[in-house]
Protein backbone atom coordinates (compact mmCIF):
# COMPACT_ATOMS: atom_id res chain seq x y z
CA UNK A 1 0.00 0.00 0.00
CA UNK A 2 1.12 3.39 -0.67
CA UNK A 3 0.84 6.28 1.02
CA UNK A 4 -0.60 9.29 -1.24
CA UNK A 5 0.92 12.95 -0.27
CA UNK A 6 -0.25 16.11 -1.33
CA UNK A 7 2.61 19.00 -1.91
CA UNK A 8 1.66 22.41 -2.11
CA UNK A 9 3.94 25.80 -1.65
CA UNK A 10 1.05 28.39 -0.21
CA UNK A 11 0.97 31.71 0.55
CA UNK A 12 0.20 33.05 4.14
CA UNK A 13 -3.28 33.23 3.44
CA UNK A 14 -3.83 29.67 1.98
CA UNK A 15 -3.67 30.64 -2.06
CA UNK A 16 -1.86 28.67 -4.64
CA UNK A 17 -1.12 30.57 -7.31
CA UNK A 18 -3.40 34.58 -7.95
CA UNK A 19 -6.13 34.02 -9.57
CA UNK A 20 -5.18 33.25 -13.41
CA UNK A 21 -2.62 30.63 -11.85
CA UNK A 22 0.04 33.24 -12.31
CA UNK A 23 2.58 33.39 -9.21
CA UNK A 24 4.75 36.35 -10.65
CA UNK A 25 8.12 35.13 -8.24
CA UNK A 26 5.96 35.40 -5.44
CA UNK A 27 7.36 31.95 -4.08
CA UNK A 28 10.49 32.72 -4.20
CA UNK A 29 10.98 32.73 -0.56
CA UNK A 30 13.12 29.72 -0.80
CA UNK A 31 16.79 29.01 0.34
CA UNK A 32 18.97 26.03 1.31
CA UNK A 33 16.54 24.80 4.28
CA UNK A 34 13.55 25.00 2.41
CA UNK A 35 15.82 23.53 -0.70
CA UNK A 36 16.53 20.72 1.28
CA UNK A 37 13.30 19.67 2.34
CA UNK A 38 11.53 19.90 -0.95
CA UNK A 39 14.60 17.41 -1.90
CA UNK A 40 13.31 14.82 0.10
CA UNK A 41 10.01 14.85 -0.37
CA UNK A 42 11.16 14.95 -3.97
CA UNK A 43 13.64 11.91 -3.78
CA UNK A 44 11.29 9.66 -2.17
CA UNK A 45 8.29 9.64 -3.98
CA UNK A 46 7.90 6.39 -6.32
CA UNK A 47 5.15 8.33 -8.59
CA UNK A 48 4.77 12.03 -9.56
CA UNK A 49 1.27 12.61 -10.26
CA UNK A 50 -0.58 15.55 -11.97
CA UNK A 51 -3.25 16.92 -14.09
CA UNK A 52 -2.66 17.36 -18.02
CA UNK A 53 -2.10 21.23 -17.19
CA UNK A 54 0.63 20.95 -15.11
CA UNK A 55 2.18 18.03 -16.67
CA UNK A 56 2.67 20.38 -20.03
CA UNK A 57 3.85 22.78 -17.76
CA UNK A 58 6.44 20.25 -16.24
CA UNK A 59 7.05 18.49 -19.76
CA UNK A 60 8.07 22.35 -20.86
CA UNK A 61 10.42 22.96 -18.06
CA UNK A 62 11.91 20.07 -16.25
CA UNK A 63 14.03 18.19 -19.31
CA UNK A 64 16.00 21.44 -20.06
CA UNK A 65 16.64 22.62 -16.45
CA UNK A 66 19.78 22.44 -15.01
CA UNK A 67 18.01 23.15 -11.50
CA UNK A 68 18.75 20.95 -8.08
CA UNK A 69 14.99 19.84 -8.46
CA UNK A 70 15.20 18.83 -12.21
CA UNK A 71 17.17 14.80 -11.41
CA UNK A 72 14.11 13.57 -9.12
CA UNK A 73 11.40 15.20 -11.53
CA UNK A 74 12.93 13.91 -14.55
CA UNK A 75 13.80 10.62 -13.23
CA UNK A 76 10.64 9.35 -11.02
CA UNK A 77 8.05 7.94 -12.88
CA UNK A 78 4.69 10.11 -13.61
CA UNK A 79 0.93 9.47 -13.50
CA UNK A 80 -1.20 12.20 -16.03
CA UNK A 81 -4.93 12.68 -14.86
CA UNK A 82 -7.01 13.56 -17.79
CA UNK A 83 -10.29 13.17 -18.68
CA UNK A 84 -10.02 13.80 -22.64
CA UNK A 85 -7.80 10.81 -22.92
CA UNK A 86 -3.90 10.48 -23.97
CA UNK A 87 -4.23 12.51 -27.00
CA UNK A 88 -4.91 15.86 -24.73
CA UNK A 89 -1.64 15.46 -23.60
CA UNK A 90 -0.22 16.73 -27.12
CA UNK A 91 -2.02 20.23 -26.11
CA UNK A 92 1.27 22.77 -26.01
CA UNK A 93 -0.69 25.28 -24.18
CA UNK A 94 0.95 25.58 -21.02
CA UNK A 95 -0.19 28.09 -17.67
CA UNK A 96 0.67 31.33 -16.41
CA UNK A 97 2.64 30.26 -13.95
CA UNK A 98 4.90 28.44 -16.42
CA UNK A 99 5.64 31.24 -18.36
CA UNK A 100 6.27 33.64 -15.07
CA UNK A 101 8.87 30.93 -14.48
CA UNK A 102 10.24 31.11 -17.49
CA UNK A 103 10.06 35.09 -17.85
CA UNK A 104 12.32 35.12 -14.50
CA UNK A 105 14.61 32.35 -16.25
CA UNK A 106 15.73 34.68 -18.72
CA UNK A 107 15.69 37.59 -16.85
CA UNK A 108 18.93 36.09 -15.14
CA UNK A 109 20.28 35.22 -18.15
CA UNK A 110 19.92 31.27 -17.59
CA UNK A 111 19.55 29.23 -21.02
CA UNK A 112 18.04 25.86 -21.16
CA UNK A 113 19.87 23.05 -21.64
CA UNK A 114 19.51 20.55 -24.18
CA UNK A 115 16.91 17.38 -23.00
CA UNK A 116 18.66 14.18 -23.01
CA UNK A 117 16.68 11.73 -24.76
CA UNK A 118 15.51 9.24 -22.89
CA UNK A 119 14.36 11.66 -20.13
CA UNK A 120 12.14 13.10 -23.00
CA UNK A 121 11.07 9.52 -23.85
CA UNK A 122 9.88 8.93 -19.90
CA UNK A 123 7.89 12.37 -19.63
CA UNK A 124 6.45 11.36 -23.08
CA UNK A 125 4.93 7.91 -21.90
CA UNK A 126 3.56 8.43 -18.15
CA UNK A 127 0.60 6.26 -16.83
CA UNK A 128 -2.49 8.28 -18.16
CA UNK A 129 -5.47 7.82 -15.86
CA UNK A 130 -8.80 8.81 -17.46
CA UNK A 131 -11.12 6.79 -15.22
CA UNK A 132 -12.74 8.28 -11.90
CA UNK A 133 -10.35 10.54 -9.85
CA UNK A 134 -11.06 8.43 -7.24
CA UNK A 135 -10.94 4.82 -8.11
CA UNK A 136 -7.54 5.33 -10.39
CA UNK A 137 -5.77 7.05 -6.90
CA UNK A 138 -7.26 3.94 -5.16
CA UNK A 139 -6.11 1.96 -7.85
CA UNK A 140 -2.38 3.52 -7.66
CA UNK A 141 -2.64 2.79 -3.42
CA UNK A 142 -3.21 -0.30 -3.27
CA UNK A 143 0.13 -0.97 -5.44
CA UNK A 144 3.48 -1.82 -2.96
CA UNK A 145 6.40 0.73 -3.33
CA UNK A 146 7.13 4.23 -2.06
CA UNK A 147 4.93 7.53 -1.46
CA UNK A 148 3.08 8.93 -4.22
CA UNK A 149 3.57 12.47 -4.77
CA UNK A 150 0.74 14.63 -6.18
CA UNK A 151 1.62 18.08 -7.73
CA UNK A 152 -0.87 20.47 -8.27
CA UNK A 153 -2.23 22.88 -10.08
CA UNK A 154 -5.24 24.63 -7.60
CA UNK A 155 -8.32 22.72 -9.58
CA UNK A 156 -6.36 18.79 -9.91
CA UNK A 157 -5.36 19.22 -5.76
CA UNK A 158 -9.19 20.15 -4.99
CA UNK A 159 -10.54 17.14 -6.87
CA UNK A 160 -7.55 15.11 -4.93
CA UNK A 161 -8.55 16.33 -1.71
CA UNK A 162 -12.14 15.75 -2.52
CA UNK A 163 -11.67 11.68 -2.55
CA UNK A 164 -10.53 11.69 0.98
CA UNK A 165 -7.76 9.44 0.11
CA UNK A 166 -4.58 12.19 1.05
CA UNK A 167 -2.81 10.79 3.75
CA UNK A 168 -0.42 13.63 4.01
CA UNK A 169 0.25 17.01 3.50
CA UNK A 170 3.36 18.51 2.95
CA UNK A 171 2.32 22.52 2.73
CA UNK A 172 5.38 25.04 2.29
CA UNK A 173 3.91 28.32 3.73
CA UNK A 174 5.46 31.00 2.20
CA UNK A 175 5.82 34.68 4.03
CA UNK A 176 3.08 36.83 2.00
CA UNK A 177 -0.44 37.54 2.07
CA UNK A 178 -1.95 37.68 -1.83
CA UNK A 179 -5.19 38.92 -0.41
CA UNK A 180 -6.67 36.32 -2.81
CA UNK A 181 -6.06 33.88 -5.39
CA UNK A 182 -6.47 30.34 -5.88
CA UNK A 183 -7.33 27.86 -2.86
CA UNK A 184 -7.25 24.49 -2.54
CA UNK A 185 -9.41 22.90 0.63
CA UNK A 186 -12.80 24.29 -1.50
CA UNK A 187 -14.27 21.26 -2.03
CA UNK A 188 -14.51 19.62 1.29
CA UNK A 189 -18.25 18.36 2.23
CA UNK A 190 -17.23 19.07 5.73
CA UNK A 191 -14.39 20.78 8.16
CA UNK A 192 -11.40 17.85 7.98
CA UNK A 193 -9.41 18.33 10.67
CA UNK A 194 -5.78 17.89 10.35
CA UNK A 195 -3.20 15.80 12.86
CA UNK A 196 -0.03 18.20 12.53
CA UNK A 197 3.28 15.84 12.34
CA UNK A 198 5.94 18.45 12.07
CA UNK A 199 6.70 22.60 11.42
CA UNK A 200 9.73 23.56 10.40
CA UNK A 201 10.89 26.67 10.04
CA UNK A 202 13.78 28.24 7.48
CA UNK A 203 15.89 31.37 7.48
CA UNK A 204 13.71 32.84 4.52
CA UNK A 205 10.38 32.75 6.75
CA UNK A 206 9.11 29.75 5.22
CA UNK A 207 7.69 27.04 6.93
CA UNK A 208 6.88 23.62 6.21
CA UNK A 209 3.98 22.45 7.72
CA UNK A 210 3.54 18.01 7.39
CA UNK A 211 -0.04 17.08 8.16
CA UNK A 212 -1.67 13.68 8.77
CA UNK A 213 -5.52 13.12 7.75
Amino acid sequence: MRKLILKMSMSLDGFVGGLNGENNGVFRSVDEGATAWTMESLRNASLHIMGSKTYRDMLAWWPTSDEVFAAPMNAIPKAVFTRHGAQSLQDLRTTPALRDASGARDSRGDRPKAADPQVLKAWHEPYVATGPIKDELARLKSESGGPMLVHGGAGFARSVIATGLVDEYRLLVHPIALGRGLPIFTELRRPKELKLLSSTSFASGTVAQVYTA
